[in-house]
């Protein structure tokens, strides 16, 4: 991503309507390096703060105050996806130094992997080197530090599985 036209996204962002203006944002987006798939929306509160390579599938929603943040690791959302408010995905960490005068180490990034179809429930976090299997679900408020298999339901912190989604619709 050029951080540079992010930036300028970002400042642009503020003047659009929260969930309005979806085909500038997604314009917008383009231009500062992200591929941006067809009918996404995205609120213009969603914030993406990293150098690596952002995708975003066909008809995804990112909802509210939204924080994708960390270093040169990629982020991968599929098709389908819907992003609750305040839910977090940080593909950088530290390495944890035992002897020295500052635990946190030398820092690094991880990718996120986001398969097709999957529901990420309000203020839950995603942590680096995660994939999260298609049609899966992520309760709120979960911390998610290992993958999630597909069509599994998963919460807690850390998060654990819970179930796994029947085929038929719930009432």
């Amino acid at each position: 991503m050029n951080t540079s036209r992010l930036f300028l996204t970002y400042c642009l962002f503020g003047l659009i309507p929260l969930t309005r203006g979806f085909w500038l944002k997604r314009v917008l987006l383009r231009w500062s390096g992200a591929s941006i798939g067809s009918n996404v929306r995205i609120a213009s509160s969603a914030r993406f703060q990293l150098t690596g390579r952002l995708t975003v599938g066909d008809d995804t929603w990112i909802g509210h105050d939204v924080l994708v943040i960390g270093g040169d690791a990629d982020v991968m959302f599929g098709a389908r996806v819907d992003v609750g408010p305040r839910a977090t995905i940080v593909t950088g960490s530290h390495e944890f130094v035992v002897a020295s005068d500052r635990a946190a180490g030398r820092g690094f990034s991880l990718p996120v992997t986001i398969e097709d179809g999957v529901w990420i429930g309000a203020v839950s976090t995603i942590l680096g080197g995660v994939t999260i299997g298609r049609c899966s679900m992520v309760a709120a408020g979960a911390l998610v530090d290992r993958d999630v298999a597909p069509g599994a339901v998963v919460g807690g912190v850390p998060a654990r599985e819970l179930r796994r989604a029947s085929g038929e619709a719930s009432a």
